[in-house]
């Protein structure tokens, strides 16, 4: 698995300065992250919503091998809104983690946004005969019945 180590100085602060040490995780343990914190429509599947803050600080969380023996990143660090990490060092810390985890653009963008909005599967072209609930419908010269021919089958072996 692939590491990357991070040296910072006091940029971020005193108490983040030191060496950290990420690690790649594997395809499962990301997969369970982003279904943990994702919501699906429960007849269609597609995604609802999905907690793009959560995701990043889990990975960043489950990335994280080594860091400074004061343990300056915690998870509710990363999740918190009044005293979390600072806003540039979230963001190198999420670059360094989706780069070694190979978390996409695309994967980001797919994740941050409800699935109707991207949503590759195209509408079925059957769609439009069940919007008839009237019952059958009548034949008419518009509409002739269709023909049938009564032709036996043959079958070669």
């Amino acid at each position: 698995m692939r590491k990357q180590t991070l040296t910072l100085g006091n940029e971020y602060g005193a108490e983040y300065q030191g060496q950290y040490v990420f690690s790649e995780i594997t395809w499962a343990k990301r997969s369970r992250i982003i279904q943990k914190h994702t919501k699906y429509h429960p007849l269609s599947g597609q995604v609802q919503s999905s907690d793009f803050i959560a995701i990043q600080a889990e990975t960043i969380w489950a990335s994280l091998k080594e860091q400074p023996q004061n343990q300056p990143l915690t998870l509710e660090k990363l999740l918190g809104e009044e005293n979390g990490v600072p806003i540039a060092l979230g963001e190198l810390l999420s670059q360094i983690v989706n780069g070694l985890c190979a978390l996409t653009r695309e994967e980001t963008a797919f994740l941050s946004e409800p699935s109707a909005a991207k949503n590759p599967t195209p509408p079925s072209q059957t769609l439009g005969s069940a919007k008839n609930s009237a019952g059958p419908q009548q034949n008419s010269a518009a509409n002739p019945p269709e023909s049938s021919t009564n032709t036996p089958l043959s079958s070669t072996k």
